[in-house]
């Protein structure tokens, strides 16, 4: 099983420093992050906890999730591995000199 956790429900305040001394309280931290807007650099209300063990998670969860932390209650479960979008990737969806669909050639109509 992943050793990974989803923390949802997190206040725009808290940083991935608070993150990962709360979840110390469970055991080993591995990396504590939270999940920031790549233009505005603002936090997006979620972040990932990774616990050195399948216990400590579990401890975590156990012990953490429904707690509040900087006003809100958190939302602790397994994190998910990241679902495909169903959308190319790189904008590299046509073939170099396809104009969209259009294979007349040199005719005029």
């Amino acid at each position: 099983m992943s050793k990974k956790l989803f923390v949802g429900n997190l206040s725009f305040q808290t940083s991935s420093g608070d993150l990962e001394q709360l979840f110390t309280e469970a055991g080993r931290v591995e990396s504590a992050t939270v999940v920031t807007d790549r233009y505005t650099g603002q936090s997006r209300g979620f972040g990932f906890v990774e616990m050195s063990t399948q216990e400590e998670c579990e401890k975590a969860i156990a012990e953490l999730n429904g707690r509040e932390l900087d006003g809100r209650a958190l939302t602790v479960n397994i994190a998910r591995p990241r679902e495909e979008s169903g959308r190319p990737s790189g904008g590299g969806h046509r073939r170099s000199g396809d104009r969209g669909g259009f294979r007349g050639g040199n005719k005029r109509w």
